[in-house]
């Protein structure tokens, strides 16, 4: 098989080795990330699907448990994928293998698999009633940005796991460092947790936080009404003041004349939220800092790879 590929180009390479990696999913059970990860996707919607891009707190819980999920699949996609074969590449490099032609395989492999699990993510909510929205704002469609967002969002961060692939030397210290990344994800994603100072400048350098804010920009966070306000006065209704109950007064009269709508919307005007305005400006912003570090992470990879050789592992 050396001799083959000595003399061939970085292109031909690509795909020699893409074919390889097409094999590994068919006969290896590569392919079992796919009901994994549809499974994962099938449970988060379960549990907070019902007011996802319905309420502005439905739609905050939502985007950060689908932003869970979308970086969750990318690390399982490749945190191994390198590490557990590489004393083939190691072997196979020194044969003539080029090292971009190598992660090219991988990048073009990962992308398909992120491509299917974002479709079957889109059909999963489809099948489970998740209000999606309806008009974009970089294409016409909402489903379409979304279906962009998680695309990226779980790309980079397969991306990121297939850095950390080409660094480690096993797939146990991958496996080892995956929960540290992941947990720094979802901590410094600046969603339920007040970051100030340095901390909010590594949140800067999150997948998670830019994941986030298309996700809200997308399903119009600042557009939505807040439950929380109306929720809070609903649970002292009984509360008796010199033998009345003005709130209880004041709910009944409001739900009456149909004003409870009014005022959740109202409520959410007070709540809204810089960050997932929605607009082109900040849509692209958000997807530019998510591609950004996955080229970062991919030319990590490559520089990490070329000096396999030197590896006494």
């Amino acid at each position: 098989m050396n001799e083959k590929i000595r003399y061939r180009g970085r292109i031909a390479q690509t795909f020699i080795y893409l074919g390889k990696l097409l094999r590994m999913f068919v006969y290896q059970s590569d392919w079992k990330v796919l009901p994994m990860g549809a499974v994962i996707t099938a449970v988060v919607t379960l549990v907070v699907g019902t007011y996802l891009f319905v309420t502005q707190e439905g739609t905050l819980t939502g985007t950060f448990a689908l932003t869970c999920v979308c970086i969750w699949n990318g690390f399982f996609n490749s945190i191994q994928s390198v590490c557990r074969e590489r004393s083939i590449v190691k072997r196979e490099h020194r044969a003539g293998l080029h090292v971009s032609a190598y992660v090219a395989a991988q990048m073009l492999y990962q992308l398909l698999l992120c491509l299917a699990q974002t479709v079957i993510t889109l059909i999963i909510f489809r099948l489970t009633g998740v209000k999606m929205p309806v008009v974009g704002i970089i294409t016409p469609w909402g489903v379409v940005d979304l279906g962009i967002t998680i695309l990226l969002v779980t790309y980079a961060s397969d991306m990121m796991a297939l850095m950390i692939s080409c660094l480690v030397r096993t797939t146990t210290t991958a496996m080892t460092v995956m929960p540290f990344m992941l947990i720094f994800q979802l901590v410094f994603s600046g969603t339920f947790f007040t970051l100030e100072g340095f901390a909010s400048k590594l949140s800067d350098l999150t997948i998670s936080k830019w994941g986030l804010n298309s996700m809200c920009a997308i399903g119009r966070y600042n557009e939505q009404p807040m439950v929380t306000l109306w929720n809070t006065i609903f649970k002292f209704k009984d509360v008796d003041v010199f033998g009345q109950k003005p709130l209880l007064e004041i709910i009944q009269l409001a739900e009456k004349e149909g004003y409870r709508d009014q005022f959740l919307l109202w409520s959410g005007s007070y709540n809204q939220n810089d960050a997932f305005v929605s607009t082109a400006g900040n849509l692209l912003r958000c997807w530019g800092n998510i591609a950004l570090m996955l080229v970062v992470c991919v030319s990590v990879a490559v520089i990490a790879l070329k000096f396999i050789d030197r590896d006494k592992r």
